[in-house]
């Protein structure tokens, strides 16, 4: 295959961005080969790759498998590898070359609109998931591409927002996922996100891109841009940033050759980016093989969502009496809602409802919709006439959850209840019915007030096209709920420590909370949850004895070894996962009380008994010196905790550790959370950055902030009307973020996604006028108004 270096420049600055939406770009006479992308987190949503336009709803079919959410609370690593491979076998089948996924980012807030796709609000969960994922998809000879590199972790105002965090946070909580998986999995890509971090945009970013990526981390693959995020070429060639997607039609290709023949870009920076580019089309296999496994997938998504389902409550209610009369109720279990909404949707091959799950089952039961599925809203009478059933049967079965519409990409999520009718019926039914059985369907944790009042809590989250089954699998019992919550359920919003500065700002947010996302926070300071980081029951019951280290002295940067005995005590298979956390006892520099060090999945037999060790790695000790650079471990006595759930230890072992650091430039007393602007500025070793205001207007300026112009609003009317609002999607979630997706484009977007009909020049005119520069640029900007984009919406 030919070397970039034997291109001439343009050639090599064509190479640097998509030739269509989904396609990298070729040269056949050269023989240099083009690589497919596609969408594809927890299922393909594969396209036509010649397409130059953005859709949700015309893609081909494929298995759509649980969600990362999902797939995070079965803690198997192994099954997520598995499905990973099965996306990878469907990847080949629809001629796809590299899977934009998995995401892996921090569930700083569990409002954040995109959580479903997340696997965490820990790191070390997030970052073996991810791994074991790309390791699945990358064993089927195509390539994963992890994102969002880095800090993006709401959907408010993602495409300006800058994120704002303190470098000791930024290592250990929001970079330590993807160091695990770049340095464990090696992917072949990873996308850079539309957010900007400490000022820098993530699409050209040196500090995150070639500093930490590549030379701390020694990543050798592709990084792409979110599509659309590329603001400019020019300093994200410069810091790494190698292929802009979609196509811009060579918006900035020449300000790139622009740059090289000044010399304010090296043209070896053009070369590498070029290099790598070519290295990705070389891997890729380039052609269609084998085809969809429909059945066998079908059956390992059933699988997965089953494992992934956490037993939240049960008074001993389930499983059930194969003969016991239920009242199903809810229209989710006739219309599941199994996926989120946005970029990651899936076309499934089918969909296994509760309903036909009950009906195959050959189980006696009625039921009753009772609500509205897209906004959830149900009269009195339907609540009334469901506990009436619920009354005559011996037991309720309840599906409730978030509609489509209040989750989804493009948007972050108001507050943590569900629908007040869905609580309201919750609470009807379990006053008629004391055998109350609740699963819910969200993606995302929610508020329950009445979860004291039910017999039994299934957490089901979104379980992909077989999570009907997956739900009757489990109420019966065929299915063990293997699942263990990945993130704290808050019993407020107010318990959450990010809350107050989320999202922030539309051009600023700032991560004040530090290091205690999560259930960080609430062991720190003392909240107690709703439902704990780890948490989950299982229908066999577990015998934990005889804890034990390997040594209860190491030397700094040595790994440690637990051994905990797991015995069965049960009458039926079911599977358990031991928790091991660490509390810093050395007071050399300020820690969170407890945190997450390692864990095990066991799956026993009844009566079955296993020795379970896990290994306690030496960087779990560690926290990043921000002064030295690198990570420092203290000297000084840990605590080794043997947990169920962040809040449930079963057991605490001393270990010492020798030849580590005694002292921090960083105060070990410090506050958790700074509130103030002297502890953020203390934290962040500079002052509070000032946030970008609205004017004067810049290619950054969002469609609805130059709208307050009365050039901008005509030029927006203009777009909307030429663009989404042409599309009319039907689907109302799809409308909504869609909506403000719109509403918070940069011009410099627009550009991007214009297929090249709406240039610079054109852009800058725009902002001229309404910076109130002279009429006669009017000209370029009704010029540029002709070249309106089509297409929408972020990977």
């Amino acid at each position: 295959m030919v070397s970039a270096s034997d291109l001439p420049l343009e050639q090599q600055v064509a190479l640097l961005s998509g030739a269509t939406f989904w396609r990298t770009e070729s040269f056949p006479d050269q023989g240099i080969p083009s690589a497919v992308l596609s969408d594809g987190p927890h299922g393909l949503r594969a396209q036509n790759p010649d397409l130059n336009s953005f859709g949700l709803s015309d893609s081909r079919p494929a298995t759509c498998f649980p969600p990362a959410v999902t797939m995070a609370t079965t803690w198997d690593e192994e099954l997520v590898e598995v499905v990973g491979r099965a996306v990878g076998v469907e990847a080949r089948a629809l001629g796809v070359d590299v899977v934009l996924g998995p995401g892996l980012n921090i569930k700083r807030h569990p409002c954040g609109g995109r959580n479903f796709e997340y696997y965490s609000e820990d790191p070390l969960l997030s970052g073996r998931f991810a791994a074991a994922a790309v390791r699945g998809i990358q064993s089927a000879g195509v390539g994963a591409c992890v994102k969002h590199f880095a800090v993006n972790n709401q959907e408010s105002h993602r495409m300006v927002v800058d994120a704002v965090v303190d470098e000791r946070t930024l290592r250990e909580i929001y970079l330590a996922g993807f160091e695990h998986v770049v340095t464990e999995a090696q992917p072949w890509a990873v996308m850079a996100a539309y957010n900007s971090v400490n000022g820098e945009p993530a699409t050209a970013s040196p500090r995150l891109l070639r500093e930490i990526l590549r030379e701390t981390w020694g990543f050798e693959g592709l990084v792409m841009s979110d599509w659309s995020a590329v603001g400019d070429r020019v300093a994200g060639v410069a810091a790494g940033m190698d292929l802009e997607m979609p196509s811009s039609r060579g918006l900035s290709d020449d300000d790139v050759v622009a740059a090289v023949r000044q010399g304010r870009l090296p043209e070896a920076a053009v070369t590498a980016c070029a290099q790598r580019v070519l290295d990705l089309a070389a891997r890729a296999p380039g052609e269609a093989a084998g085809s969809i496994p429909v059945d066998v997938h079908d059956a390992l998504a059933r699988r997965a969502a089953a494992a992934g389902t956490v037993l939240l409550t049960n008074d001993g209610t389930l499983p059930l009496n194969p003969t016991a009369s239920v009242a199903l109720i809810g229209a989710m279990a006739e219309h599941p809602r199994f996926q989120g909404g946005g970029s990651s949707q899936v076309n499934p091959t089918r969909v296994t409802t509760a309903l036909a799950a009950l009906e195959s089952r050959g189980a006696t039961f009625t039921h009753h919709p009772v609500y509205d599925l897209q906004t959830g809203e149900a009269g009195r009478a339907e609540i009334a006439a469901a506990a009436d059933a619920a009354r005559a049967a011996d037991v309720a079965v309840v599906l409730v959850g978030l509609p489509p519409v209040v989750e989804s990409e493009g948007f972050d999520r108001a507050d943590l209840a569900l629908p007040p009718q869905h609580d309201a019926l919750v609470t009807a039914v379990a006053a008629a019915n004391p055998r109350t059985v609740v699963a819910l369907s969200n993606g995302s944790p929610v508020t329950l007030p009445w979860a004291d009042d039910v017999a039994a809590v299934l957490e089901c989250y979104l379980g992909g096209q077989a999570s009907g089954g997956a739900l009757v699998d489990v109420l019966y019992g065929d299915a063990d709920p293997g699942g263990r919550l990945a993130e704290t359920f808050p019993r407020a919003r107010a318990d959450v420590a990010a809350d107050p500065f989320f999202p922030g700002r539309p051009h600023q947010v700032e991560h004040r909370e530090g290091l205690f996302v999560g259930y960080r926070h609430h062991v720190t300071a003392e909240v107690q949850p709703a439902f704990a980081f780890g948490h989950g029951l299982s229908y066999a019951a577990f015998d934990w004895s005889d804890p034990r280290l390997s040594t209860d002295a190491i030397a700094a940067g040595q790994d440690l070894e637990l051994t905990v005995t797991v015995n069965n005590v049960a009458r039926r298979a079911g599977s358990d996962v031991v928790q091991v956390y660490l509390a810093d006892r050395t007071g050399v520099v300020l820690r969170p009380a407890r945190t997450l060090a390692a864990f095990a999945k066991v799956h026993l037999d009844p009566g079955e008994s296993r020795d379970v060790t896990v290994v306690v790695p030496a960087r779990a000790f560690q926290f990043f010196d921000v002064a030295q650079q690198r990570w420092q471990t203290p000297t000084g006595e840990f605590g080794v905790e043997v947990a169920r759930s962040s809040v449930d230890v079963v057991a605490t072992l001393p270990v010492t550790v020798n030849g580590g650091v005694s002292t921090s430039s960083e105060p070990a007393d410090g506050p958790a959370v700074a509130a103030s602007d002297a502890d953020f500025e203390r934290r962040l070793g500079r002052p509070v950055p000032t946030p970008r205001p609205v004017r004067p207007f810049s290619r950054d300026s969002t469609m609805s902030e130059i709208a307050q112009t009365r050039v901008g609003a005509a030029f927006r009317s203009t777009l909307w009307r030429l663009g989404p609002g042409r599309a009319g999607e039907a689907d109302p979630t799809t409308q909504e973020a869609v909506t403000r997706a719109f509403e918070e484009l940069p011009l410099r977007a627009a550009a991007a996604l214009s297929g090249g009909r709406l240039r610079w020049p054109a852009v800058d005119a725009l902002v001229d006028l309404a910076n109130g520069r002279p009429l006669q640029l009017l000209g370029g900007a009704a010029r540029g108004a002709n070249g309106l984009l089509r297409r929408w919406g972020g990977r």
